[in-house]
């Protein structure tokens, strides 16, 4: 996840507040608390607890049962093997006498109203603001997480309200949000959650999105491109190294998942957060940059995002604007037509400029679009079309 898609209130479009949600009908309390200022929604209390957690427990996709009732997980590539009242690394899939149960489906523990640019998605309906929600817990832990307290708990942890995808859809629709996004701690670990959301936004005519990690099987993947719009994944260093020390993951997986939703004709941008001395080097951004143009062409987006310091990686400084620059120089000379520069307020990157005239045809200032010469999705200078998601 980039540094820019975190659940603040102080550079959304609009956090959703007590009042709107008891308009919604949610009948929940919300506090604006220790995430940064999001909008929380209220978990259970007292005596009701054991029977909020049997409501909140739902079967579970992506698994193989095995013999004395354990289960081999098949959503991501952890594979994890859990025992009878066990879980998965993810904390929030649980073995239950044999048959493995979601803990976190329609469990929403995070909901905002943001600018599509701070997913960010920059050829995804340019301005629109987006319903964005989040559950409890990730199948990563990486050192740098600005999200840690919501994506390392597990679920009972978390204030939470029931938010199943109808009702979900529905609210959406009454903040007049046309978009839908899975963000904030990693879709993968609610992908159930987030499948049947997209579809129920599919019969009503909103579009949904995710922002992922991309650490995710083959099988689980395709199932949400069926029903996305618009995959972004957080390609986070060109090194195996790096995943292993850094995120407890493993990069091929996450490059499979970005080849395959390229393939699938889902609309797909990836972030790339530049960490001072540990993914920044000239020869790595080629790689990257090789890899992206060799892979799925010129046209995908790319983000260059600038890092803080936060969660287990506090002793390294923000990244300095001549490195993100030079990231931003290396991407376009080896030939990438959409190059971006996130988190870096003032930065010419954060402009889509035409492939073949070389004109600006949307400008943005932070998370907002200042400028748009962009025509049915064509250039309004040149006529030439520019890929994305227009209308």
């Amino acid at each position: 996840m980039s540094h820019a898609d975190q659940p603040d209130n102080t550079s959304c479009e609009r956090c959703l507040t007590r009042r709107d949600l008891l308009k919604l009908g949610l009948g929940a309390a919300v506090g604006l608390g220790a995430l940064g200022g999001l909008a929380r929604l209220a978990g259970p209390a007292g005596a009701s607890r054991q029977r909020d957690e049997d409501k909140w427990s739902h079967a579970a996709r992506y698994y193989d049962k095995l013999p004395n009732k354990y289960i081999r997980c098949q959503l991501c590539p952890r594979h994890c093997y859990v025992g009878p009242g066990g879980r998965g690394i993810c904390e929030v899939r649980e073995n239950q006498g044999g048959e493995y149960h979601t803990l976190v489906y329609g469990r929403a523990a995070s909901i905002n109203i943001d600018p599509i640019e701070k997913k960010p998605f920059f050829h995804v309906l340019p301005g629109r603001p987006v319903f964005s929600f989040a559950t409890a817990g990730c199948n990563l832990e990486c050192r740098n997480c600005q999200n840690w307290q919501l994506s390392q708990s597990r679920p009972e942890a978390i204030p939470a309200t029931h938010l199943p995808p109808d009702k979900l859809v529905e609210a959406a629709k009454k903040q007049s949000c046309r978009l839908i996004a899975g963000t904030y701690s990693e879709p993968t670990v609610f992908s159930e959650y987030l499948l049947d959301v997209a579809a129920e936004g599919n019969k009503r005519g909103l579009r949904t999105l995710t922002v992922s990690n991309g650490f995710i099987e083959r099988q689980p993947m395709l199932d949400l491109c069926r029903e996305l719009a618009a995959v972004k994944i957080d390609l986070k260093s060109m090194r195996e190294s790096f995943y292993e020390s850094n995120c407890q993951g493993k990069l091929k997986p996450v490059l499979n998942t970005i080849a395959l939703v390229k393939k699938q004709n889902v609309w797909l941008e990836i972030v790339y957060l530049v960490i001072p001395t540990l993914n920044d080097s000239e020869a790595e951004i080629k790689d990257l940059a090789k890899w992206v143009h060799t892979n799925l062409g010129p046209d995908v987006p790319i983000h260059f995002s600038r890092f803080h310091p936060e969660y287990r990686l506090r002793n390294l400084p923000p990244t300095p604007y001549e490195t993100l620059q030079r990231c931003y120089a290396i991407a376009v000379a080896e030939g990438l037509h959409f190059v971006y520069v996130g988190n870096a307020p003032g930065h010419a990157g954060q402009a889509t400029c035409c492939p073949k005239c070389r004109r600006r045809v949307i400008e943005r200032e932070n998370f907002s679009i200042t400028a748009n010469y962009l025509r049915n999705g064509r250039c309004q200078f040149c006529q030439n079309p520019l890929p994305g998601i227009w209308s």
